[in-house]
């Protein structure tokens, strides 16, 4: 995803409450507030092998589709909305994740941080909190790819927010996004580029920014593959501890009830639609015949599933089954 504009969510539910008193009291009965939308900081944990993979939300945003899906009409986008009991615009869900290994605390994506504004995102350092993570006990950063809300919580007021952290980047993603030039040569959103240098920009004046290329082993336990499209360096995280495994998709999708059903549709965020559904495709039937576990930033909390294949080109988004309670 890239730089969203919020929409106000209209239409909010609305749930009264009256509390019980006696009748004779009745009429003086004081109401509950209504009910909101308004969350507060969230995670949850799986285990992986002898790694322990949580979930973090940084909140969700409104996205009206009219305005960034790339060919379907509104008709059409009305039509899948309302198969998945949806309606435009929907809310994209900013997830990030974390990876604990040993001594190591990874993070994957840092979610939007003060850069959409009061009330979009912004919530990662309470849900990190949540789970008893501070930023100073953060090692790495692996960033899927350098857009807004994936690295704005990389700084706070200007400052890195995880100072002990080293920073891993696509050097494709890095070489593109702090060169601002590339504005210019490829129309893309001179945004994209200045909110770069405010952020991943920071890092790597401080010399905290590795890069790396397709198919490196990052770190123990976590290899990198690229996959240019969504940005030049957009990137997968496959991460395997015993006989388990996980890959960190990035933006290889941002609508489930329209994507899943039908890849083709690209959005506005991609630099390069065409390729970007091609890595979406190839990805989706990929992991669909391996039955591999994903984390994706955008899909609804946590994020965590699988892909299943309904047909050749047509998909489907199953989440990871829900537990709260202790361990086996």
């Amino acid at each position: 995803m890239s730089r969203i504009t919020p929409l106000l969510f209209s239409g909010a539910l609305a749930i009264a409450s009256v509390i019980a008193l006696p009748a004779a009291s009745a009429q003086t009965a004081p109401v509950a507030k209504t009910a909101t939308y308004t969350q507060v900081a969230d995670a949850y944990s799986m285990p992986l092998g002898n790694m322990t993979i949580t979930a973090i939300s940084d909140g969700t945003v409104p996205q009206d589709l009219y305005q960034l899906l790339i060919g379907p009409s509104h008709s059409h986008i009305d039509n899948l909305l309302d198969k998945a009991f949806l309606a435009n615009p929907v809310e994209a869900s900013i997830n990030a994740f974390v990876i604990r290994d040993g001594e190591r605390i990874i993070l994957v994506d840092t979610g939007s941080g003060e850069l959409f504004g009061p009330g979009f995102g912004g919530k990662l350092y309470d849900s990190l909190a949540s789970v008893g993570i501070k930023p100073e006990q953060v090692t790495d950063v692996l960033i899927t790819h350098i857009h807004t809300d994936h690295t704005g919580g990389l700084v706070i007021n200007g400052k890195p927010a995880f100072a002990n952290a080293t920073v891993h980047v696509g050097a494709p993603d890095l070489a593109f996004f702090l060169d601002a030039d590339n504005a210019k040569k490829t129309g893309y959103d001179d945004k994209y580029f200045a909110e770069a240098i405010k952020t991943i920009g920071v890092y790597e004046k401080l010399g905290k920014v590795k890069t790396f290329d397709d198919g490196q082993t990052v770190m123990p336990g976590v290899k990198a593959s690229i996959h240019p499209g969504h940005t030049p360096g957009s990137a997968f995280f496959t991460v395997n501890s015993q006989d388990q495994s996980i890959v960190f998709v990035g933006d290889i999708v941002h609508v489930a009830s329209l994507q899943f059903p039908e890849p083709d549709i690209a959005i506005v965020y991609d630099l390069k639609p065409e390729d970007a559904i091609s890595v979406r495709k190839n990805a989706f039937s990929d992991f669909a015949d391996k039955r591999q576990l994903i984390a994706a930033p955008h899909l609804p909390f946590p994020g965590i599933g699988h892909v299943r294949s309904e047909a050749k080109t047509h998909f489907s988004w199953h989440p990871v089954e829900y537990r709260n309670r202790a361990s086996d």
